[in-house]
């Protein structure tokens, strides 16, 4: 459906992307995660064909992007777009918005009444369909943002942050409307930066830094691939631990040691009991698997927001 090799560009002296590589098949939910400034947002610009790359290919239902302006603007068409900006007017009520975006991608008649009727629907906007777009809440205006992308029933959709800036209920109810599109044989590639709900819903993801794919694949790939079967194990003792008591890769913050396990029925007993033959006391153990923000750690060496 989509394939995305070796893309290259460069705006002045950053070179934005550079050869970043990607895949989604029909129906697929994949998530593009990369610190700031990684190239995601140019990297669906490219996609979507708002910019040209300077090297590389992009494949969209088997044609080449950038080759035959008429063949870009008849694949373009099978796809929506979700920008992080809010696309809106705001001096127009939330139905005129659709009745204009679904008028835009060519919807007339009873196709255009219809698809704009699911879309209030869709969004839980029926209540509000007539009023002014500036009225609304930003996540109710992140939900029609997706609505007025989604209208001309496309077979894959980019979403870029959809859900930036909204309160933890209108992500949840994002989520929820993205799952139903998929549930209708939608394609998704999103960025976002919530590392925990990319791990519960993609199905793929891609990590890109500095312009280049880093890493693809499921979250156990991932894993697999990266912190293995290891466990996060954070101890908090009675008193500061002396020297020589945590490990040479374990992490001291005062009465706090963190560190890594892989065999925790064995290792974490070894560990409990070389702290009490120190003298100290264990005050709590937490331990957690390992998570795609493992992952990203891993391999880029720092949050996702830097």
């Amino acid at each position: 459906m989509l394939t995305v090799t070796e893309a290259r560009r460069r705006y002045g002296s950053v070179q934005a992307l550079d050869g970043c590589s990607l895949a989604v098949a029909p129906r697929e939910w994949v998530g593009l995660l990369g610190p700031n400034g990684a190239g995601k947002t140019s990297l669906i610009r490219a996609i979507s064909g708002r910019v040209r790359l300077d090297a590389g290919r992009i494949e969209l239902f088997g044609t080449e992007i950038g080759v035959d302006r008429r063949r870009d603007l008849e694949v373009h068409h099978r796809m929506g777009v979700v920008p992080q900006e809010i696309a809106l007017y705001p001096t127009l009520t939330a139905q005129e918005n659709l009745e204009v975006f679904a008028s835009l991608l060519g919807l007339a008649g009873t196709t255009r009444r219809d698809r704009v009727s699911w879309a209030l629907a869709f969004t839980g906007l029926q209540d509000r369909a007539r009023h002014l777009v500036r009225t609304f809440s930003g996540g109710m205006k992140r939900r029609l943002n997706i609505a007025c992308g989604v209208l001309h029933k496309p077979e894959l959709v980019l979403l870029d942050e959809p859900t930036v800036g909204v309160d933890p209920q209108s992500r949840q109810r994002i989520w929820e409307m993205l799952a139903e599109l998929q549930a209708d044989g939608t394609a998704l590639l999103l960025t976002t930066h919530q590392l925990d709900e990319a791990q519960q819903l993609c199905e793929r993801i891609v990590i890109i830094d500095h312009g280049r794919t880093i890493a693809s694949g499921t979250l156990r790939e991932l894993l697999t691939a990266t912190v293995g079967r290891h466990h996060e194990v954070t101890i908090r003792l009675d008193a500061p631990p002396s020297d020589g008591l945590a490990p040479g890769d374990w992490r001291v913050e005062r009465t706090t040691m963190v560190g890594h396990v892989e065999n925790v029925g064995v290792d974490l007993p070894a560990m409990l009991a070389r702290i009490q033959a120190a003298g100290r006391s264990v005050e709590d153990v937490h331990l957690a698997s390992p998570t795609l923000h493992s992952v990203f750690i891993a391999l880029t060496g720092r949050e996702l927001r830097e």
